[in-house]
């Protein structure tokens, strides 16, 4: 027998030359790989709304640390502190010395 009475009675060759599936692998290919809406696209844009929602969560995050730092220095007392320890605000007739320490470890 020949080679190609072989191949016709190969049981992939009735499905690979099925008219549909001669259509639809190349489809697949296209929308799976080429087109505007492809499965790489969508991959990617699957990637930065995660990055965006890691961003959303670390400002909430921030908002509701710095809520809760704005409720504090509705008080005098934190508020004289914070100013005194973050901008180094003093009261009349005194000094302030800084103490920086040496941290390198040898």
């Amino acid at each position: 027998m020949s080679f190609f009475s072989n191949l016709k009675k190969n049981p992939f060759y009735k499905i690979f030359t099925n008219i549909f599936v001669i259509i639809f692998l190349p489809f697949m290919i296209w929308m799976l790989f080429f087109d505007e809406n492809s499965y790489l696209i969508h991959r990617e844009y699957n990637n930065e709304i995660e990055d965006l929602e890691s961003t959303i969560t670390f400002y909430e995050e921030k908002l509701a640390s710095d809520k809760e730092m704005i409720k504090n220095l509705q008080d005098s007392l934190e508020l004289e502190r914070f100013a005194r320890e973050k901008y180094l605000l003093k009261k009349e007739n005194e000094d302030i010395y800084i103490i920086e320490f040496d941290t390198i470890k040898e």
